[in-house]
């Protein structure tokens, strides 16, 4: 039976506290821990007072508030998108944006492994769903190939996986696809983090706007709330034509669209945030490969998900993690989540604000004498 875990009382910008002790905090995707940054709190308090804390409406009847549309134009600004259309979560632009494409696609390739919202989106597509194996360039060529003539080919993939902060291949994928098939990258983890200038996913890999869409959560390298389709003026029309959901639903707070204002201005004015995420990350990556725990995916300096995990090989070896863990003051973030290992793996994430004594004492209790006894899902 599934339980709520226990209540986490977040405590400074790295720690939570937790049955009574201070513990550092590597759980959650708060990347830079924009949620308690206090540029974003300020912002966060002054929309609330001048807006209140909901519009409590449809943004196509009253609740289109001028700071929505302000916040559209920083993200499609920061994610090098076209345009951008923002609604109340991540799961939800999955959803809205799959009602705005039904009839549009006659098959569907999509990544094993892809998020759960990703793959329930896609099923409302009344195309057909072809799964391909994780990350692999050959399965989709071989899946492209086999499609019969006049086929309508949508690929759809997280961009970064949560669970391991794998980096789908998708200059590899647009190699194999027709060159009609459009490409949905559902980059919640990739934007803000990866590329050049934190555009995401995509702008890692190069790959132009044409025949490209995508979503993402306001919820990561933000750390606040609420979803964001990008893509055309075509997709978005489209969106706000044929989604009920986005109709019939009420935005992000105001305050929380003003803290997402304020982090993307942060993020663009001090690139130093970025190239500190990413030297502890190749730090600890770096570091676990030496000790074969982690595979060593380090593509380039702007390419590294800020996600490691663990996945112990037995019960015991799960205890003996938690305990050298709990022994160094770190909260022990293991999860289980759908997709992923169903004993569960224990999931870092890895922020711009986390010491580097607190980074060496996470690599302490991960690596001990025989690092075969957990391996990287």
């Amino acid at each position: 039976m599934t339980r709520m875990p226990e209540a986490l009382v977040p405590d400074g910008r790295t720690h939570v506290l937790w049955r009574g002790h201070r513990m550092v905090y590597f759980g959650g995707c708060d990347y830079f821990r924009m949620a308690s940054h206090p540029a974003t709190r300020r912002a966060a308090s002054t929309a609330a007072r001048r807006y209140g804390l909901s519009v409590g409406a449809s943004r196509l009847t009253t609740g289109n508030l001028p700071i929505l549309l302000e916040l559209e134009s920083a993200l499609a600004r920061f994610l090098r998108a076209p345009r951008a259309l923002v609604v109340a979560s991540g799961a939800m632009a999955n959803l809205a944006l799959a009602e705005s494409l039904v009839g549009r696609f006659s098959h569907v390739l999509i990544d094993e492994r892809a998020h759960p919202t990703l793959r329930d989106a896609v099923e409302r597509l009344g195309a057909r769903v072809l799964a391909f194996r994780h990350r692999d360039a050959e399965a989709v060529q071989s899946r492209a190939r086999r499609l019969p003539v006049g086929a309508r080919c949508l690929l759809a993939t997280d961009g970064v996986f949560p669970l391991d902060g794998a980096i789908a291949p998708l200059a590899a994928y647009r190699k194999g696809l027709p060159r009609d098939a459009i490409l949905w990258v559902d980059d919640c983890h990739g934007a803000g983090t990866l590329g050049a200038t934190g555009a995401g996913t995509a702008a890692f890999w190069k790959l132009p706007q044409r025949a490209l869409l995508r979503t993402a959560t306001l919820s990561k390298a933000l750390g606040s709330f609420g979803g964001v389709i990008l893509g055309s003026k075509a997709c978005v029309d489209g969106v706000l034509q044929r989604s009920r959901t986005f109709a019939s639903t009420t935005p992000p707070p105001p305050p929380s669209v003003a803290a997402a204002i304020a982090a993307i201005r942060l993020l663009e004015a001090d690139p130093g945030l970025r190239k500190r995420l990413h030297d502890r990350v190749n730090h600890v990556r770096g570091m676990l490969a030496k000790a074969g725990l982690v595979a060593c995916s380090v593509e380039s300096p702007d390419g590294i998900a800020p996600i490691v995990g663990v996945v112990p090989r037995s019960v015991a070896e799960q205890k003996r993690l938690r305990s050298r863990l709990l022994a160094r003051r770190i909260y022990p973030s293991f999860i289980r989540y759908p997709g992923g290992p169903e004993t569960g793996l224990f999931r870092f994430g890895i922020s711009s604000e986390h010491t580097p004594a607190q980074i060496e004492s996470l690599l302490w209790a991960l690596i001990e004498p025989r690092t075969n006894s957990a391996v990287s899902r």
